[in-house]
């Protein structure tokens, strides 16, 4: 059976749930296909003790936010979940769950969506499945010596889960520390492998960073406006932790804990992981772009006549690095037995059969427009359109846009089939 309308939005996350509040308000008839259950990756892939990154006040969709006691909280995975399944309520999202979309295709007249439930026709199609579906593993991730387990943070968990010995996390992000703490704090001896990484406080001059990032515009900044917007695309996320006693958590916190850093984890040679020598380099790095972060902050804020009513600036002590951090590891010896690789996600697109995608298997496009593909659109991804676009905070904004283009765009193609 073939089903037509005139938007197939597919995945039912926050990004897709925006979207679909803005097609209705918009007057575009839609049906949301997801392949499981809304905030259904919340479910399936998250670990038992992670919180938001951001503070309760952030959970803004459009329409919608967070109403409750504890505004500077941060959400559990329940309470996320039941703040996106309330959200589809709320807007009676049109969501069609239990619907795999096996292959997307262009038609004469705009493209054909086929699932395990049937087909769907539509002149415009939202992807909104998120940047996080498949781990994005190094090459060499395969050359690990038998006896030592591997596993990502979309299967991790708990520390229960590990076998007892050593781990090696891969990864300084934010989830990479915070799997580093809490698998150190079970009683593991854990090392981390640390790249390119940005540093920042969870609060600064007693308000929560992203408090600052939001009021000083740093979130709202467009992709339009920045001078290299690939590159920026591909920043790590900050290390922050959402924690109720709001916790800094950086490479000082976890070294003094008893955590081994080691520099990026670069290859691994007849069973023995060799590290970069960067390591050294790549926190000074980071600590140089966190000056420089907290220095805009500090600006902004003797601008607005606000540093009476602020704690005094100050800057964190700079990362400790050891004199000779080990640039190899022997991992047939046994004092490793699990690899974590918190080595980020990609998109998976093995499902569409649209010309869009460029060299790295990312789709093309101009601020979520796809390009050389008219009626396509993407949400959810890095620096879509906005600083602060794969938030649930972020996704509201782009979705105004992107409808209004969508909307736009159906008009001409009416026009144009009248």
């Amino acid at each position: 059976m073939t089903r037509t309308t005139s938007t197939v939005v597919i995945g039912a996350g926050h990004a897709g749930l925006a979207m679909s509040r803005w097609l209705s308000l918009r007057s575009i008839d839609h049906v949301v296909l997801e392949r499981g259950e809304v905030a259904n990756t919340w479910k399936t892939e998250r670990w038992d003790s992670l919180r938001l990154l951001t503070p309760n006040w952030q959970s803004r969709l459009p329409g919608y936010s967070y109403d409750g006691d504890d505004p500077d909280a941060f959400m559990t995975m329940p309470e996320v979940i039941s703040f996106l399944e309330r959200y589809a309520a709320f807007v009676t999202a049109p969501v069609e769950t239990g619907t795999t979309v096996s292959r997307l295709t262009a038609a004469a007249d705009g493209y054909t969506v086929i699932t395990d439930q049937g087909t769907w026709t539509a002149p415009t199609v939202v992807i909104a499945t998120g940047a996080c579906n498949v781990a994005a593993l190094p090459s060499f991730s395969t050359d690990v010596p038998a006896g030592i387990d591997t596993v990502t943070p979309a299967d991790y968990r708990n520390p229960g889960q590990l076998a007892d010995g050593g781990v090696l996390v891969v990864g300084a992000s934010a989830t990479g520390l915070q799997l580093a703490d809490e698998i150190h704090r079970s009683g593991r001896q854990v090392t981390l492998a640390v790249g390119a990484h940005v540093r920042a406080p969870r609060t600064y001059r007693g308000r929560d960073i992203q408090r600052w990032m939001d009021e000083v515009g740093m979130m709202d900044e467009r992709y339009d406006e920045v001078d290299d917007i690939v590159r920026v695309r591909r920043l790590p996320s900050l290390q922050i932790v959402g924690t109720p006693t709001r916790t800094t958590l950086d490479l000082n916190a976890l070294t003094s804990m008893g955590v081994r850093l080691v520099g990026r984890f670069a290859g691994i040679s007849e069973g023995r992981a060799q590290f970069s020598g960067s390591l050294r380099n790549m926190c000074a790095m980071a600590d140089l772009k966190l000056g420089r972060l907290l220095d805009a902050i500090d600006d902004w804020a003797s601008q607005h006549g606000l540093d009476a009513q602020l704690e005094p600036p100050s800057r964190p002590d700079p990362t400790v690095v050891e004199d000779s951090p080990p640039l190899g590891i022997d991992l047939t010896r046994g004092d490793i037995r699990t690899i974590v690789w918190a080595t980020g996600f990609r998109p998976d697109y093995s499902w569409l059969d649209v010309p869009v995608l460029d060299r790295k298997g990312l789709i093309r496009h101009d601020g979520g427009v796809v390009v050389d593909s008219p009626g396509l659109y993407l949400m959810g991804m890095p620096f879509l359109r906005r600083r602060k676009s794969t938030l649930i905070d972020g996704a509201g904004s782009d979705a105004e846009d992107l409808s209004a283009h969508l909307t736009a765009y159906l008009d001409q193609h009416v026009a144009a089939n009248v």
